[in-house]
């Protein structure tokens, strides 16, 4: 009965060592995806405050940056 017991302890710490790695990369990537989140919020407000200041200069009348002069 030793021998078996020991098996079964053996197999149960290597299934634990291979859960901890599972959860190491999981990990990894929930701080990589929270950094990238992050990133995208950042981008979305400059985007936000840029796509406002465009909607400023229309209702204001004045011509856009991207927009040709009249004459042309």
């Amino acid at each position: 009965m030793q021998g078996e017991q020991r098996d079964q302890l053996t197999r149960l710490e290597e299934l634990l060592a291979h859960q901890q790695q599972l959860l190491d990369q999981l990990n990894s990537a929930v701080v990589e995806q929270g950094g990238e989140i992050d990133r995208l919020r950042r981008e979305l407000e400059a985007l936000r405050t840029l796509a406002g200041r465009l909607a400023e200069r229309v209702d204001a009348g004045q011509t856009l940056p991207h927009e040709k002069p009249p004459h042309y």
